[in-house]
């Protein structure tokens, strides 16, 4: 049974908290929650991979059409796989990549002034 909106809101105010108060915790249960499909997608994406590249191999000097075809199933896998590995990193709260980054740089060169 699906929840309704305002089940769904209070679940996504849980799990955004439980984020900010604890994200080794939070971390820990989205693997454990996640860990088994994850692992599943990424074998597939791997085998998937495999078969684009003896695909594109095998029929690289015979078809370059086959050969496409292999190379876009190749493409495609490794896109999958890195949307699945990415899909499980914890969600960040606080500042950006770039404005951590950014912080770093200004305090070094503070520092060699």
């Amino acid at each position: 049974m699906p929840l309704n909106e305002h089940e769904q809101k209070i679940l996504d105010e849980i799990e955004r908290k439980l984020y900010e108060d604890d994200p080794r915790l939070a971390s820990m249960v989205a693997k454990a929650v996640r860990g088994d499909s994850t692992r599943w997608k990424i074998r597939l994406a791997v085998i998937a991979f495999v078969i684009g590249a003896v695909v594109m191999f095998a029929s690289f000097t015979s078809s370059l059409v086959v050969a496409g075809v292999g190379f876009l199933i190749m493409v495609g896998s490794a896109g999958w796989a890195a949307m699945t590995i990415r899909s499980t990193r914890p969600i960040r709260t606080g500042e950006s990549t770039v404005d951590a980054w950014m912080g770093r740089v200004r305090r070094k060169l503070r520092r060699d002034e």
